[in-house]
């Protein structure tokens, strides 16, 4: 391969370098496939049906919830301030995506941030994805004030595994209440 300046080699899992001579019969790029890279970026709008096919099924809460009624809330958290959602691609084919939900925390000493949702397509690297993502979580995280990312354990030895290898530990049972949302057709005014 001919060496060539360093910003002339593209980034995202190729290196190749502009051919030197234009009587020469090489093709003008040589490229070396170095393996696939995933860009991590916010989500949009557009991408949140990606998400819930993703998701299999796991977006339905104790209530039952439809995946449908589960899309509308997360097209409405790509706008909201307290929450964040990030989508992992390759050649523009969302591959996995994540939700950071913001809470203040007067214990934590200031905002804890809880990985929502976190859904990898399994026919990709689903430890590079998910590495990749969380590295964008945590770093959101830190950026806008929290001391504490948090997310539910799981029962899968593999998942607990890849989640402490990205520095994830366990921090005890949580509890939690359901509570029927304002507006809603499970809440009863008194």
């Amino acid at each position: 391969m001919l060496a060539g300046p360093e910003w002339s080699r593209p980034r995202f899992g190729s290196a190749s370098t502009p051919h030197q001579g234009i009587s020469d019969a090489r093709p003008f790029f040589e490229v070396e496939t170095v393996g696939v890279e995933y860009l991590v970026r916010a989500a949009r709008v557009t991408d949140i049906d990606r998400l819930v096919a993703l998701s299999d099924g796991s977006l339905r809460d104790a209530a039952g919830t439809k995946p449908l009624a589960a899309a509308d809330l997360l097209r409405q958290l790509v706008y909201l301030p307290q929450a964040s959602i990030y989508v992992a691609e390759t050649q523009r084919v969302v591959v996995g995506g994540a939700v950071l939900a913001l809470r203040p925390s007067v214990r934590a000493g200031g905002f804890v941030g809880a990985v929502d949702l976190l859904v990898v397509d399994p026919e990709y690297d689903v430890d590079r994805v998910t590495a990749a993502l969380l590295e964008e979580v945590v770093r959101s995280a830190s950026n806008k004030g929290c001391t504490v990312v948090e997310a539910a354990g799981s029962d899968d030895p593999a998942e607990s595994a890849r989640w402490e290898a990205l520095g994830f530990s366990p921090s005890g049972p949580r509890i939690q209440r359901h509570v029927a949302a304002a507006g809603s057709a499970g809440r009863h005014n008194p």
